[in-house]
């Protein structure tokens, strides 16, 4: 071997290793590639960082997948170089038809598992949506009215609080306006309780679809409503509160057989800022609300 070295040149070596079957990388002590033939080229990604730190003589074999779907039994070699490099060779090995076989078999068990573990990952993502869905019907539920579907009281007094918040931060105005419905009880009386739920649906509906975007609208309690009005100021709110009692005033409720005439009284405040709280100006549009019904009803009064 020696003899044949000395006879060939560095450039025939060259040729000669670019044209072997064989694999062929020198190999530093940290396992990176010091230089390679083009056999080796497929090879590099491969192989690359698989080795320990110390490494050593070594004679392994080792299946590689070096194309999609070709995988191939390997003969690798792990030699002591000169200045503490090794050489590496991996050969592959194609006589052995139960090797090959072996090596298909093993495929196939790959790619099986590869579609399982696709499959796995789109029904994780599956569920996933699935329970997103589940979390956001619940959250829906638990702040909608079961009567009106609209807000209900916690979820309309959250939002309170948070617009108090912004509008606090921001410098920003505020107005909210609590809603009556007046002779609620009459109508119960006279009517029965399921026709006065049919009424609160209907009031609730007008008020939904009577106010602005970003205005928002909740059952406060019984029949009473809240409405959010924000970057409104009092005006705002009372041209609103002047819309809706109008609204309500000529168009009378229609259940079943029965026309019911329906009113509301309205009591409005603006946000104070650095004066009031979300219960403060609750408390101010609440006692304009009553001073609304003392003044004989259908009607709006405005906090000072």
């Amino acid at each position: 071997m020696r003899k044949l070295a000395e006879v060939l040149s560095t450039e025939e070596f060259e040729l000669i290793f670019n044209h072997l079957n064989a694999a062929i990388a020198v190999v530093e002590k940290d396992g990176s590639f010091f230089a390679y033939n083009s056999a080796f080229e497929p090879f590099k990604k491969i192989m690359r960082n698989a080795f320990p730190k110390n490494l050593t003589e070594m004679h392994w074999q080792e299946i590689f997948l070096l194309d999609e779907d070709t995988p191939t039994l390997c003969d690798c070699f792990l030699l002591n170089a000169s200045n503490g490099r090794f050489i590496l060779i991996a050969e592959p090995v194609t006589s052995d038809s139960a090797s090959a076989y072996q090596i298909q078999k093993l495929h196939k068990q790959v790619k099986l598992f590869q579609v399982e573990s696709e499959f796995s990952k789109k029904l994780a993502h599956n569920k996933h949506i699935e329970l997103e869905g589940v979390i956001a019907q619940a959250k829906e539920v638990s702040e909608t009215d079961a009567l009106t579907f609209i807000l209900n009281r916690r979820a309309i007094i959250n939002e309170l609080q948070r617009e108090v918040l912004r509008a606090e931060r921001y410098n920003t105005m505020l107005s909210i306006s609590i809603i009556d419905v007046d002779h609620f009880k009459s109508i119960n009386d006279s009517f029965g309780h399921p026709i006065g739920d049919v009424i609160l649906q209907q009031v609730a509906h007008r008020l939904r679809d009577g106010i602005r975007h970003p205005d928002v609208v909740g059952r406060y309690g019984g029949e009473e409503f809240l409405i959010i009005l924000p970057n409104s100021d009092i005006h705002a709110a009372s041209e609103q509160a002047a819309r809706l009692g109008k609204v309500m005033r000529e168009k009378p409720a229609l259940v079943k057989e029965h026309v019911i005439q329906v009113t509301l009284s309205i009591g409005i405040a603006q946000l104070k800022i650095g004066k009031d709280t979300w219960e403060t100006l609750l408390n101010r549009a609440d006692n304009a609300m009553y001073e609304a019904k003392n003044k004989g009803r259908d009607c709006y009064v405005v906090a000072e």
